[in-house]
């Protein structure tokens, strides 16, 4: 696909809900009289998310119409696609200080005012749809599930005004360097001269198979974008700094700086698999990428999809819906006897060629001070989770 330009935002504009200097004074004095909200971790993720256009067109969050639409139809009320409700739960004493058409204030749980907001909806938070039709499931093991369950019964719609994203008191890594904005990765295509990007998306390290559909995918594009998501994770997930780290590591060695840009995504994880595969999608056609490399399983978690589903959800929209060209890729692993990562569409599946660890495999042999096999994970990132994985094991374990 030849392009001449970067690829439209989803809906044609890019959404901007930070205010000017001036309007935050006067917000911040308005927010002193205001029912005040403390968001959890999901909420303030999609919070930035929504303020920075990394979720155009969402202007904030979503009231009954859309909510109902985009569950049943993965479209919102007006028909734009988008796959997963961005809501804002309360629990009932919060909706009994709360008024349809008045304003609200959402401060980050360490206290900053993040944002005011206009409540032009309150309506029931009717989980008995959300859940089943954004997960495939109602299986309260499952962490999207479980998350959404905790949640509040009633839900608050409306556009957001947001004096910032940055928490003043938050502890942790915020990733300031490459924590760019659609408007910043969309410049810096710009002044590399990039046209066609392909992005990848991860909320682990990269391994050598990962590393393969990179590489493939910058044969066909101008450049690659290394895009890990820093939001909130489940319990069990390499940190986020941890991650960063490999991530440096494996592009300082194994690809070309010119060709390859890490930036950070800060959206919070689902786990809602093919759904949460059309989110992220759009989400990096916002960020100005033209393809999306779409693996194995993409965005699931345990057995609750199958290895391919969120591939063939794209299937389900019309020419249109989705600018971005989804990548789908089939399971790529080492070859002893091709001596090079191989897939399915690739070389035969002899026994015993291919080499594969297990998540819970890795771990334990990172644990120990071991590195996986080096046809499996770089030395390089493999020494980065070491470092990581010995000081979590306490002394003598």
């Amino acid at each position: 696909m030849s392009r001449t330009s970067l690829i439209d935002p989803h809906g044609g504009s890019l959404v901007n809900r930070l205010v000017s200097d001036d309007q935050a004074v006067q917000l911040r004095e308005e927010a002193k009289s205001l029912p005040k909200i403390t968001l959890s971790d999901k909420q303030a993720c999609d919070l930035e998310m929504i303020a920075i256009g990394a979720f155009s067109p969402l202007e904030g969050f979503v009231g009954k119409a859309d909510f109902d639409s985009i569950c049943k139809n993965m479209r919102t009320a007006d028909g734009v696609a988008w796959p997963i409700p961005i809501t804002l739960a309360v629990d009932d004493d919060t909706k009994a200080s709360v008024k349809a058409g008045g304003r609200v204030a959402l401060h980050h749980h360490d206290g900053t005012l993040l944002a005011v907001m206009d409540v032009n909806d309150i309506f029931e938070h009717d989980k008995k749809l959300e859940i089943p039709n954004v997960f495939g499931t109602e299986d309260e093991a499952h962490p999207g599930v479980a998350a959404v369950m905790a949640e509040g019964d009633w839900l608050l719609g409306g556009p957001i005004h947001v004096l910032t994203v940055t928490p003043e008191h938050e502890p942790g890594e915020q990733f300031t360097e490459h924590r760019l904005p659609p408007s910043a990765t969309r410049k810096a295509f710009e002044d590399k001269g990039w046209k066609t990007i392909a992005a990848f998306q991860t909320r682990n390290p990269i391994h050598r198979a990962h590393e393969y559909l990179c590489k493939c995918a910058q044969e066909i594009c101008d450049g690659l974008l290394i895009h890990p998501l820093v939001g909130e994770t489940k319990p069990g997930d390499i940190p986020a700094d941890v991650r960063m780290a490999c991530y440096e590591t494996i592009i300082d060695n194994y690809f070309v700086d010119e060709r390859t840009l890490l930036s950070v995504m800060p959206a919070a994880m689902r786990y809602a698999g093919p759904r949460e595969a059309i989110l992220h999608a759009l989400v990096r056609q916002n960020y100005g990428v033209s393809h999306f490399i779409v693996g194995r399983d993409h965005a699931g978690v345990g057995d609750y999809y199958g290895t391919y589903d969120a591939q063939n959800i794209f299937d389900q929209f019309e020419d249109g819906d989705i600018q971005v060209i989804p990548l789908k890729f089939e399971h790529a692993a080492y070859s002893l006897k091709a001596q090079g990562m191989v897939s399915a569409k690739t070389f035969p599946k002899l026994e015993g060629d291919q080499i594969f660890l297990s998540g819970t495999k890795v771990r334990e042999m990172l644990a120990r001070g071991e590195r996986p096999p080096k046809e499996f994970s770089r030395e390089e990132v493999a020494d980065v989770l070491i470092t990581w994985a010995t000081a979590e094991v306490p002394a003598g374990a």
